[in-house]
């Protein structure tokens, strides 16, 4: 009786800290079905996002690129439109990103944990409010589709490296 009770509190001790250990999620995909897919997964061990480019023009956004740490990911889009380049303070992360879409992207804005609101691109659509599900994560990598404009875009949030302190 005494064995099973304490297994029984075992088992429960491994599922509490196994829950507490969970802090990944994801929003999206936000946007139409064309376009290749694309994902920035393996940049995000580089380091946390540190800067953003996207190109916009009248309607949509044409393309984007990020910068992990030092390292910037593969552009993925058109190039056709006015380019805006926007630096992450050290230590500022990206908690919230909203935007609009229809069958492309057409406005994406990133709110930071410092309160800075990064807009890029306008226009009407499709509303989305992105935000971690798991409190203290903020946003890791950015995926989605694209060919010559952001199709879709998904956001994938994990909690801030704890081992660059350069970036």
């Amino acid at each position: 009786m005494l064995t099973t009770a304490l297994l029984a509190l075992l088992c429960a001790s491994a599922s509490a800290s196994a829950i507490q250990a969970t802090s990944s999620s994801s929003n999206g995909e936000y946007g139409g079905r064309g376009g290749q897919r694309f994902s920035h997964s393996g940049y995000q061990l580089a380091g946390p996002i540190t800067a953003i480019r996207i190109r916009v023009n009248r309607y949509y956004i044409v393309g984007l690129q990020v910068r992990y740490g030092k390292v910037w990911s593969d552009y993925v889009g058109g190039t056709r439109g006015n380019l805006k380049e926007i630096f992450l303070h050290p230590g500022e992360s990206v908690i919230q990103v909203s935007g609009k879409y229809n069958y492309y992207v057409k406005r994406l804005v990133f709110v930071t944990d410092k309160g800075r609101y990064l807009p890029f691109g306008k226009g009407r659509g499709r509303g989305f409010n992105a935000v971690p599900l798991y409190p203290n994560t903020v946003l890791r990598f950015i995926s989605g589709r694209a060919g010559s404009l952001i199709n879709a875009i998904s956001l994938h949030w994990d909690i801030y490296p704890s081992d660059c302190g350069s970036c």
